[in-house]
C-alpha cells in the first residue's frame, strides 16, 4: 500500500506498507483479540477513515474468523446502535472521525454486548489505544479454519428506498466473489490501484481492499480530509496510478476542472460504479484525457456483476455485459424472460447454484423471500438489454414511473438534460398531475457562474423540446443548491418524490421552481 494524505501530497511524501508488513501486523492483531477472549464468529464494528491501520484491521479480523462490520464515519448515533444491535457487536474500533458520537451512546452500547473500545490513529482516555493492542500480541498465525460459508462480513446497504438492509457475505462470496471486480478494473501484480470510496461502503471492500488483494497490486490511498477534485487528480497524476475506480459523483467533478492540463500517460484503465454515468461525462473525460471511463454495475449483495471489461467495446448508455460466474437474465414480474428491447428486471439465475459473488442473504426472512424467488436473484433494477448482450440501465424498479401512459426511466431524462451547459446535477421525479397521473419534475443543479434566473429556465426547457421526446421531457424544473444524497453519494429520489408530492397537495411553489407552461402556454 501507499498511503498518502493531504500534508504527503504537499511535500510530495508517501507511506509505504508491504505485504509482509502487513501479514505480520495483522498476526498480531488478530493474537491480541484472542488473548483477550475474542473467538471465531465475534463480530466487530469498524469505524474509521481512510486509515493505514484499516488494511491490518481487515486482514486481522479475516484471518480470525471474526465477521466486520464496516460502518461510515457519517453515521449517526441511532445509525450506530441500530448497526451493533442488529449485529449482535462485541468490539468497537474507531478513529478520531468517531469518537465522540461513540462515546455519547458508550453506555448503550456496553448494554448491548460491546465489550472492548479500541482506538485508531491516536490514543484516547479510556480507550484500547490499537498500536498497543498490536504489542500484545506475536507474529504467525494459523489457529482458525475458516469454510467457505463462513460470516466475513456484515454490511448495511445504503438506503436508497427503505431502512438499510444487513447483508451477508462469506469467506467466499467477498474474498474470492471478487476476481470479477479484478477483472473488471484491470489491475496486475506491480500496478498502482486507486480507488476512490470511502471506508464503511462495500465499494471499500470491493476496490481498494480485495481487488488490490487479488491482483497482487499496490493500493494507493489518499486520505483527504474533504475531497477537493484538484488535489485528487494530482495524486492521481503525479502518484503515476494505473488504474483508477471513481463514483459518478466524483467523474462529474472531474470534468469540470481542467483535466487537459494533467499528464495521464501512467493511468491505463479508468471505472466507474455506484449509479449510472452519463454518457456526456464519459465522452468530456475521453475529450480531456484520452481514457474512455468503462461503467460497471454490482450491489453490497454482489459483487461486479455487469460491466465493460478491457477490450470490450464500449457502446454510450450501456453499461456492458454480464460478468464471468454471473448468469444474468431480464425478466417481466412473473420472472419469465423478456425479448430484447423490453424492459425487464435485473436478475441472477442462482440454479442449479448461486454466483460465487452472490450474499449469503439478509437478516431478515421476508426481505429473503422477496429476493429469492423463482430460481432467481432479484435485484430491484430495470434494465433492457440489446440483441449483443449489452445491457441499458433504466432505474430502480421503484424509481420508475409512467406518465399519460408512458413509462419514464428518471436516468433517461437526467442523461440528456445534463448535456446542457449550464446542468451540473440533476435527478428527476415523477410530479403528481391532474390528467397525466405524473409528469416528470427535473431538480436541477448548477455548474458554477449560472444563476436561477427565469431566462435560463425557459432556456434548459427550450433545449428539452428540441433534444427530447415529447413524453419524456420535463415540465417542471426546480434549482437547487444540492441534492438529497445517501451517506454513500446516491441520490435519493425517494426524499424528492415525498417533497414534490406534499407540495402539489399544498398547492405551493418554490422560489425557482418554473413551470413548462410559464414559457410555452400551448406546449404539446
Amino acid at each position: 500500500m501507499i498511503w498518502v494524505d493531504d500534508e504527503l501530497l504537499e511535500t510530495g511524501d508517501k507511506k509505504v506498507v508491504t505485504y509482509h508488513e502487513l501479514r505480520e501486523y495483522s498476526d498480531k492483531l488478530v493474537n491480541a483479540l484472542e488473548a483477550r477472549g475474542y473467538s471465531k464468529g465475534d463480530s466487530i464494528l469498524v469505524m474509521t477513515g481512510n486509515d493505514l491501520e484499516l488494511f491490518t484491521i481487515f486482514l486481522g479480523l479475516l484471518k480470525g474468523g471474526m465477521p466486520i462490520v464496516p460502518a461510515t464515519i457519517l453515521l449517526s448515533t441511532e445509525d450506530v446502535l441500530d448497526r451493533v444491535r442488529r449485529a449482535s457487536v462485541k468490539a468497537v474500533m474507531a478513529d478520531k472521525h468517531a469518537f465522540e458520537k461513540i462515546e455519547a451512546i458508550r453506555g448503550k452500547l456496553e448494554s448491548l454486548g460491546v465489550r472492548d473500545f479500541i482506538s485508531v490513529g491516536e490514543p484516547r482516555k479510556g480507550w484500547t489505544y490499537f498500536d498497543d493492542l498490536l504489542g500484545e500480541g506475536g507474529v504467525g498465525y494459523n489457529k482458525v479454519n475458516t469454510t467457505a460459508d463462513d460470516l466475513a462480513l456484515i454490511y448495511f446497504t445504503s438506503g436508497t428506498t427503505a431502512k438499510p438492509k444487513m447483508v451477508f457475505h462469506t469467506h467466499a462470496s467477498y474474498p474470492a466473489g471478487h476476481l470479477t471486480t479484478m477483472y473488471w478494473v484491470g489491475a496486475g501484480p506491480g500496478m498502482r490501484h486507486y480507488n476512490i470510496s470511502s471506508p464503511g461502503w462495500a465499494k471499500w471492500a470491493w476496490s481498494t481492499f480485495f481487488t488490490a488483494f487479488n491482483a497482487a497490486a499496490t493500493s494507493m490511498v489518499y486520505a483527504y480530509k474533504g475531497f477537493d477534485p484538484k488535489k485528487a487528480l494530482r495524486f492521481i497524476t503525479e502518484y503515476r496510478v494505473n488504474t483508477l475506480c471513481a463514483p459518478p459523483t466524483v467523474w462529474r467533478m472531474f470534468i469540470l476542472e481542467k483535466m487537459e492540463e494533467y499528464n495521464w500517460d501512467n493511468l491505463k484503465e479508468a471505472v466507474s460504479a455506484g449509479e449510472p454515468l452519463n454518457p456526456k461525462v464519459i465522452e468530456t473525460v475521453r475529450e480531456k484525457t484520452g481514457i474512455t471511463v468503462r461503467e460497471g454495475y454490482g450491489q453490497t449483495e454482489t459483487t461486479l456483476q455487469i460491466g465493460y471489461f478491457p477490450g470490450l467495446e464500449v457502446k454510450p448508455g450501456s453499461m456492458g455485459k454480464p460478468a464471468p460466474g454471473y448468469d444474468i437474465v431480464l425478466v417481466d414480474w412473473e420472472g419469465n424472460p423478456v425479448p430484447p428491447g423490453e424492459d425487464g428486471q435485473i436478475a441472477i439465475r442462482i440454479e442449479p447454484e448461486k454466483p460465487l459473488g452472490l450474499m449469503k442473504g439478509y437478516d431478515d426472512p421476508e426481505k429473503n423471500a422477496k429476493v429469492f424467488r423463482n430460481g432467481l436473484y432479484w435485484t430491484g433494477d430495470v434494465a433492457t438489454m440489446d440483441n449483443e448482450g449489452y445491457i441499458y440501465f433504466i432505474g430502480r424498479a421503484d424509481d420508475v414511473f409512467k406518465s399519460s401512459d408512458y413509462r419514464i426511466s428518471p436516468f433517461e431524462v437526467e442523461s440528456d438534460l445534463i448535456k446542457h451547459p449550464a446542468v451540473a446535477e440533476v435527478a428527476v421525479v415523477p410530479s403528481p398531475h391532474p390528467i397525466k397521473w405524473t409528469v416528470p419534475k427535473a431538480f436541477i443543479v448548477l455548474k458554477p457562474g449560472y444563476k436561477p434566473t427565469p431566462e435560463l429556465a425557459k432556456d434548459i426547457f427550450q433545449y428539452a423540446r428540441t433534444h427530447m421526446a415529447p413524453y419524456k421531457r420535463p415540465r417542471i424544473i426546480e434549482f437547487v443548491d444540492q441534492l438529497p444524497k445517501t451517506i454513500s453519494g446516491k441520490i435519493r429520489r425517494v426524499q424528492l418524490r415525498r417533497i414534490e408530492k406534499e407540495r402539489r397537495e399544498r398547492g405551493e411553489r418554490g422560489e425557482n421552481e418554473y413551470f413548462e407552461e410559464d414559457f410555452f402556454p400551448k406546449h404539446k
